[in-house]
């Protein structure tokens, strides 16, 4: 459990302050969340400025509830995934002078009370993202073992990446520094590999990470997940996939594909051998030698093909943007 004499040291007053406090701004996605969000804002209220709460499609109370307890409320028709609601939120946030935005889920899983911990080494300009992490000294967690082991491989996934930078990569409980805002708030990810990208971003844009224990629980909460646990891990996974490959398409296809080739070479000297001496072909080994010859040079230009698509993709981002400047009405004024 949480240390309860670890605690960072905030001005608890530092919304009282005249002149240059700091403007936070706690964002609530939301899906059917009728039971748990009320308790979530009334806590999140005693740290922020402004509670916003996006309604994904809701067919309860959560937006009658969040309107009641003073929270600004979007609403999406239609449920459109926990990435596409940050968006909405971060965007809105955006307009209203943030600077620290807070992130935290609406089914009670995480303590609103230590919204504190997160926001403390923004304020003090000591770091542009603060996860609340499940896996560092300190923290505390009830996750059942799947959600443990599942977790446990994305992470491990992500340690590859990124060097072990950090331990809780799909943690949704965070704060931003306006600076990380900028970087983030344009993120495709619709789903719940929203906040691997996020992560993503914030890594390749050089932003200041830092990760502080809290308490994430999950047991007394009905169902946590609003997806198939299932398909839930599916999609997380093939993110995570998808982020490795995009980064490094050489060491993940091109290094097998390179052994695969080694490999064939070596059955097919051995093949050779064979049937000098026997004037036979071993059909067994024919056969590892044309697979592992043809896979290999599958797995080659793949990688290739990957490396030229990723870079391709960068570049029209990057071209796309140079555009946006260019067209800015004020750079006409």
């Amino acid at each position: 459990m949480v240390d309860p004499e670890f605690d960072f040291k905030l001005d608890t007053d530092y919304k009282k302050k005249p002149g240059g406090r700091p403007r936070v701004v706690v964002c609530i996605p939301a899906f059917n969340e009728e039971m748990s969000i009320a308790i979530v804002i009334l806590k999140a209220q005693e740290f922020a400025d402004e509670i916003l709460v996006c309604d994904d499609g809701s067919v309860d109370m959560t937006k009658e509830i969040a309107q009641k307890l003073g929270a600004e409320v979007i609403v999406n028709d239609k449920n459109q995934g926990k990435g596409a609601a940050l968006t909405t939120l971060f965007r809105r946030a955006k307009l209203l002078n943030s600077d620290v935005i807070v992130t935290i889920d609406a089914d009670g899983q995480h303590d609103a009370n230590q919204i504190s911990r997160l926001i403390e080494p923004i304020i003090n300009n000591k770091a542009d993202v603060v996860i609340g992490s499940r896996f560092v000294e300190g923290s505390w967690t009830d996750a059942p073992l799947y959600r443990r082991v599942g977790l446990a491989v994305i992470n491990w996934i992500y340690r590859i990446k990124y060097k072990g930078l950090v331990s809780d990569t799909q943690s949704g409980f965070r704060a931003y520094s306006t600076e990380a805002l900028d970087v983030i708030i344009d993120s495709e990810s619709k789903g719940y590999g929203i906040e691997s990208e996020q992560l993503n971003k914030a890594i390749e844009n050089g932003l200041r990470i830092m990760e502080v224990p809290v308490s994430i629980r999950y047991k007394g909460l009905g169902k946590v997940s609003k997806k198939n646990p299932v398909l839930h891990g599916a999609e997380l996974m093939a993110f995570a996939m998808k982020s490795v490959i995009e980064k490094r398409p050489f060491t993940v296809f091109g290094l097998p594909g390179l052994g695969l080739i080694t490999a064939g070479l070596v059955f097919g000297f051995n093949l050779i051998i064979s049937f000098n001496s026997s004037q036979q072909f071993n059909v067994e080994l024919t056969l590892f030698t044309f697979l592992s010859l043809i896979i290999g040079m599958m797995l080659l230009i793949a990688a290739l093909a990957f490396y030229c698509i990723f870079n391709l993709k960068s570049e029209l981002k990057g071209l796309g943007s140079k555009y946006n400047e260019g067209s800015d009405p004020s750079s006409n004024i």
